[in-house]
């Protein structure tokens, strides 16, 4: 048995997600179907982790296990050419049989992108701010997050997690233009929801309506209703999934 990985990306606009669910099409069940129908016998992918509807990917990862002869890169090829066009596959590549698309993961990167007026051609991946925002307050609060890994106050009410500790390593809004800017975070893992909410309650100090001292004890509490509300799905972007570059290479 070989292991493979297929690194692709994603417009989530049309899905219920990443993972497989009962109710809607997913992009695992799109990648799933075409892969099985190319080499000829049932695969089971594993992705890094999991996006939730209307999220998208611009790198994820995913691994999965086969006999099956094929070259790698007529596979992905031809795999390109059968999944629907808001799924892009990058590459193929066998990696080490031990080597998981989720667990081996080192780190996780989302970006959340805003835009302060209104942008005709931004709508689709960008939330438009009807607010003057303090993106200085907002990094100073952003800042805190360096400094705690109990992340509960950011969880979806009802997620069924083991654990709600993270290390996030980076967690800052950058200027793009005048008139947009993202959230950049990376961590070794996230919770569900967690982003958006990060993100919804760094806009409550923006607006003034939290001081970075009040943003700090909300992560203490580890109480999700002491948080600001979720942001809209379609701004948030899973950039990229890290491994260890001897494990890849």
């Amino acid at each position: 048995m070989h292991r493979y990985f297929i690194d692709f990306s994603y417009d989530g606009t049309a899905y219920h997600g990443w993972q497989i669910q009962p109710n809607g099409n997913s992009v695992q069940a799109e990648l799933q179907r075409g892969i099985s129908l190319l080499l000829r016998t049932d695969i089971a992918l594993t992705g890094a982790g999991r996006t939730d509807a209307g999220v998208h990917a611009r790198h994820m990862v995913a691994h999965f296990d086969t006999d099956a002869a094929f070259d790698c890169q007529e596979l992905s090829r031809r795999l390109n050419r059968i999944v629907p066009r808001d799924i892009a596959v990058f590459s193929i590549h066998e990696v080490a049989p031990d080597l998981h698309a989720r667990f081996s993961a080192t780190s996780r990167t989302y970006h959340y992108y805003i835009h302060l007026r209104k942008m005709p051609f931004a709508r689709h991946y960008s939330w438009q701010t009807g607010y003057r925002l303090d993106f200085g307050k907002m990094n100073e609060a952003a800042d805190c997050l360096l400094h705690y890994s109990d992340f509960g106050a950011f969880c979806k009410a009802g997620a069924d997690v083991k654990t709600t500790i993270c290390h996030v390593t980076e967690a800052r809004w950058i200027e793009d233009t005048p008139w947009s800017w993202h959230f950049r975070i990376v961590a070794n893992r996230f919770l569900r929801n967690m982003v958006r909410a990060v993100v919804g309650t760094l806009i409550e100090v923006g607006r003034g309506r939290m001081t970075v001292e009040e943003f700090c004890q909300v992560v203490e509490t580890g109480n999700r209703s002491n948080a600001g509300e979720s942001m809209p799905a379609h701004a948030l972007f899973l950039e990229d999934v890290a491994y260890p570059a001897d494990d890849i290479s």
